[in-house]
Order: structure tokens, then C-alpha cells, then sequence
């Protein structure tokens, strides 16, 4: 009989559930919103997940009867020992699999971008995060729980430093920038003052400000000091993050990899991406850098195959060119949008 895996990678926008064979054919992916239980509790990641489970299993055309080995869940959210221990109570009591997995989705994209034993990653999306693990089985990882926890990073920070900056570079507070006319620009507003007042009263939606990280780096890419420090800032925080999850495992004088991923740095905005790379070698020099060109379920699908036995690079190979096409979309279950 074939042994099957699910694998899940839970983010705070979207979640991405495969389901395959040990051997490395990818039956069926699918793809829903977000299943982080910081968003929408501890029940409905459950019922997230439930759903695109099921969705998975008519996908890949299997009878009620067929088991799955084992599920490997990597999750945003599963950020303190305690959580990590809920969401495995919780999911293991839904018996989708004779075994699951638990763990934070930075985990995931650790693996899809390097099979080396010693390594870090740091994320850089909305928000940031760090893990790191050692060939021994150490891990290091951040708490993660937002400005109280000392975090600051990503693209939701840089979106409202960029408005801030804007605005104090207008009237004067701060150092005059071109994020000001760009800003002002960006929502149809004669000045950044009135693109605030705009903000206060509602006449612009606040879940606008994240796109202003996009404007950031076009800014700064013309040679604004203002916006390239923001982003040099932005530099130092990933490399913060390399430099105490490296040292805390004993990787900074030995060889090990750096993967970096989330939208930010996987879009490798040059002014960015020079100073990430020149700083992680300064100081790390045997490291190891690489951006995956592979989405993180990837990483998810390999530590479940991982998790049945010693995974041949034949299968591994396999199972990435497998997950890098595209994959046909099945339409909408439950308001879960599968593709």
C-alpha cells in the first residue's frame, strides 16, 4: 500500500494544504485564507484546516478508508512552546493522519530552502520572524509576539514608517524627503497632511498604508537618504536576527545556511538585498545564502516526507519540480479558494 503525507503551511494571509505520496507525486494542493490562530482563534484554524483537508482528499480522488501517515502542520502563530502543544491536541484530535506534526511555519521555509543540517531563516513578509536549527536537533527561535517583544520588521512596519516619514519631512519635524510628494501622490491628495487627515476620518481605508512598502524602495532607489535609511534599518534588523539565532547555536564560524524569504526579501529589492548579503558574510563568513524560488509548502511537503523516513534526493527532486508548476485550479469550497 502507498503511504500518503499532508502537509500544511499556515500563514497570516493564506494557507496552502498538499497532499502526496511517500515516493514524491504530489495527489492534490489546495489553497485557502488565513488559518493563524493570532487571527481567528484556535477553533477557527480547526475549521480552516478541516475544510481544505477534506477539499485535499476529493482532489486527490481518496476513498473514505485510505489512511494518511502523517500530517505536518507549520503554522504562523505556533510561536511559544505552549501554543506549539494546543495546536497539536487540537489537530491531532481530527485524525486526519496516524501521526501529525506541529510546528511554526518559519520551520517550512527552512526547508525548502536548503537540506543542510545547520541553518537559519529569517522571514521578512508583513511582519518578520527567525528560527534557527543545528545538525544535533538545538532549534533557536524568537518569541515573536510583536512590538512586545522587542520585534520590529517587515512590510507593515516599513509601510508606516514610510508615512510617518513623509509626514514629518512635510511640515518639518524631520529631514525633507521625496516619500512626501510620492506619498501625497500615491492617494490623490495635495499634501501627506491631507492624505493623514484623509486616513483619520475614513475617507481613506487604513488597510491602504501596508502598499506604501512598495513606494519605500521605488524612493529610495532614486537616492532619497530618508528612504534608504528606513531600508538600511530594515538591513540591520534581518541581520540582528542571522547574528543572535546563528550564535546562539555555535553557527557563526561554521558553515551553515541563510534562508531568506517572505515578500520582502523575496523580491530582492537591490538596496536591500546588497546590504543583507555583505553584512550575513561579514559576520558569518562561511555562510550559505539562498533565497527559495519554491513556495514554503514545498519546504512543509519535504518535512512530512522527512518525517516518514530518509528522503531521497531522486524524491526530493521530484517532489519540488512537482510543486513549482502551477497546479489547476478546483474553485471555491466553503469560501476557500483552492488552486
Amino acid at each position: 500500500m502507498r503511504a500518503l503525507y499532508l502537509a500544511i503551511d499556515g500563514g497570516n494571509s493564506k494557507t496552502d494544504v498538499v497532499l502526496g505520496t511517500a515516493d514524491g507525486d504530489v495527489l492534490a494542493s489546495v489553497r485557502g485564507g488565513t488559518s493563524s490562530p493570532h487571527n481567528i482563534g484556535l477553533a477557527g484554524t480547526v475549521s480552516v484546516l478541516d475544510q481544505l483537508v477534506e477539499t485535499a482528499r476529493e482532489q486527490a480522488g481518496l476513498p473514505d478508508d485510505e489512511p494518511i501517515e502523517v500530517a505536518a502542520a507549520y503554522l504562523a502563530g505556533a510561536d511559544l512552546p505552549a501554543e506549539v502543544a494546543e495546536l497539536q491536541t487540537a489537530l491531532s484530535a481530527q485524525a486526519w493522519a496516524r501521526r501529525i506534526v506541529v510546528d511554526n511555519d518559519c520551520f517550512a521555509l527552512l526547508r525548502s530552502g536548503t537540506s543542510m543540517p545547520d541553518a537559519v531563516t529569517v522571514v521578512c513578509g508583513a511582519g518578520n520572524n527567525c528560527v534557527g536549527r543545528a545538525a544535533d536537533g538545538r532549534t533557536a527561535r524568537f518569541v515573536a509576539l510583536g512590538p512586545i517583544s522587542g520585534d520590529w520588521g517587515g512590510g507593515h512596519d516599513l509601510a508606516d514608517h514610510t508615512l510617518r516619514l513623509a509626514a514629518r519631512g512635510e511640515d518639518g519635524r524631520g529631514r525633507p524627503t521625496a516619500l512626501s510628494a510620492a506619498v501625497a501622490a500615491h492617494f490623490d491628495r495635495p499634501t501627506v497632511e491631507a492624505v493623514s487627515i484623509a486616513l483619520h476620518v475614513g475617507e481613506i481605508d487604513r488597510d491602504e498604508i501596508p502598499h506604501l512598502s512598495h513606494l519605500l524602495f521605488e524612493v529610495a532607489a532614486s537616492g532619497d537618504e530618508v528612504a534608504g535609511a528606513l531600508i538600511t534599518r530594515q538591513a540591520e534588523e534581518i541581520l540582528g536576527q542571522h547574528r543572535v539565532a546563528a550564535g546562539r547555536l555555535g553557527l557563526l564560524d561554521r558553515p551553515h545556511a541563510l534562508v531568506l524569504g517572505g515578500s520582502v526579501l523575496r523580491a530582492r529589492h537591490p538596496q536591500l538585498h546588497s546590504q543583507v548579503l555583505a553584512g550575513a558574510r561579514r559576520q558569518a563568513p562561511p555562510v550559505e545564502i539562498s533565497v527559495p524560488e519554491v513556495p514554503p509548502i514545498t519546504g512543509a511537503a519535504l518535512l512530512a516526507l522527512d518525517a516518514l523516513g530518509p528522503t531521497p534526493p531522486s524524491v526530493e527532486a521530484k517532489l519540488r519540480a512537482g510543486l513549482a508548476r502551477p497546479r489547476t485550479p478546483i474553485g471555491s469550497v466553503s469560501g476557500l479558494t483552492a488552486g
